[in-house]
């Protein structure tokens, strides 16, 4: 469909994958995709932020304007997998599938290009970084004006949830927001032996864990959808010494704003107690980096009518909520947005186990549909949309 070779995808894809980047740091990402813009003859700049890269389609059209997202950074995961094209960089792996999307939309580009005098409205491509990151590259292009003059926005994210092949989309509220912590404890090293002669930051760090779990079990409602998940404590040095420092990190998601906020400043309080109890110093940071990524529920409908003619609609499913974030929340908190799931599951390939994990495969012989969809809702769109449905449909 639209000429979409899927050959291509896969190739950037793969290209991409073995050489992963985190954060805000997308040199050799960026240079694979400049290279396949430059191949197309698009325009692109970089003045939206470190790392990030941003294409237009007509960009001299002012009536209606759509932007497709994807994001491109890594995650700190040491790559255990056997496929060929497995990360060259220890400690660095495409373990969430970002650089599939890179690829899609890199592909949706030059089909675009190709038939740009034939579409009536502006398309930009956000290529964004840091998604993983404790500081969201969305928030960072947002703030820099990348949605200044967007009417609407998509994005989407490949699922070994979902099968290959299909494309699925969740009206409404779809994942929570995300708050990423650190809490360092200064405390004071003495020998083993002389325990009283020290602050031992490792057992107020225990401490402190056992707190949290109190609070996220007995003082938020049950009913609520929400979790607060400590994944990381180092502290110490030796076996022989009482540890003199220790930092934990760890992340707090909830459909609510206001949850999050509360269970934080119940952990910021308890952390100035045990620092007034103990004499010890502790330092919490923990700004909140993505919302709850919502879905307008007419342009989820309107999406699904996309995918159903790339598809067919029986290979269009419903999407169930998750407890995953995605900093994609930052573009649908501005303008109405639609955020949609495309499926990587192949049982016989062994592409089933979920992202963030370092054996993560994908099976990629069916992205063109992601590529697909986002043409067709170009197609679909280009004349715009009835805001006023578009308004009415929201439920929050």
């Amino acid at each position: 469909m639209f000429g979409i070779q899927n050959e291509n995808i896969v190739k950037i894809r793969r290209e991409i994958h073995e050489y992963p980047e985190l954060d805000f740091e997308m040199e050799k990402t960026l240079a694979v995709v400049k290279r396949e813009l430059d191949k197309i003859g698009l325009a692109y700049t970089e003045e939206y932020g470190q790392g990030s890269l941003v294409a237009y389609i007509n960009p001299e059209k002012d009536n209606f304007t759509i932007a497709l997202r994807a994001d491109m950074d890594a995650l700190r995961i040491h790559e255990l997998t056997d496929v060929p094209f497995r990360s060259k960089v220890d400690g660095k792996m495409h373990a969430c599938g970002h650089d599939a999307h890179t690829a899609i939309l890199i592909e949706t580009a030059r089909v675009l290009k190709s038939m740009e005098n034939d579409i009536n409205c502006r398309v930009k491509l956000l290529f964004q970084p840091s998604e993983e990151g404790m500081k969201s590259g969305a928030m960072m292009m947002v703030e820099n004006g990348v949605l200044d003059d967007v009417d609407i926005i998509a994005g989407l994210h490949i699922s070994n949830n979902m099968d290959s092949g299909l494309l699925g989309v969740c009206p409404g509220e779809r994942s929570a927001s995300s708050r990423h912590f650190t809490i360092e404890i200064e405390g004071k090293q003495a020998h083993a032996a002389a325990p009283h002669k020290g602050i031992d930051a490792l057992a107020i760090a225990v401490r402190l864990y056992e707190a949290i779990q109190l609070i996220v079990t007995r003082e938020v409602s049950p009913l609520e959808r929400y979790l607060c998940q400590v994944g990381k404590l180092e502290a110490g040095t030796s076996q022989n010494v009482v540890a003199g420092s220790a930092k934990m990190v760890g992340t707090i998601r909830a459909y609510k704003v206001e949850i999050s906020n509360y269970i934080w400043g119940r952990i910021e309080q308890i952390a100035q107690s045990l620092a007034a109890e103990t004499g010890a110093k502790i330092t919490t940071h923990g700004p909140l980096k993505s919302l709850c990524v919502y879905n307008n529920p007419y342009l989820s409908e309107v999406l699904k009518a996309s995918m159903a003619k790339v598809i067919g609609a029986e290979n269009v499913k419903d999407v169930k909520p998750t407890m995953g974030s995605e900093d994609f929340s930052r573009f649908s908190e501005k303008v109405p947005a639609v955020f949609f799931t495309i499926g990587t599951r192949d049982e016989a390939t062994g592409c089933t186990t979920p992202a963030h994990n370092e054996r993560f495969k994908m099976d990629d012989a069916k992205l063109e549909n992601g590529a697909a969809t986002f043409v067709q809702f170009v197609l679909d769109n280009q004349n715009g949309v009835d805001m006023q449905k578009v308004k009415d449909s929201e439920d929050r």
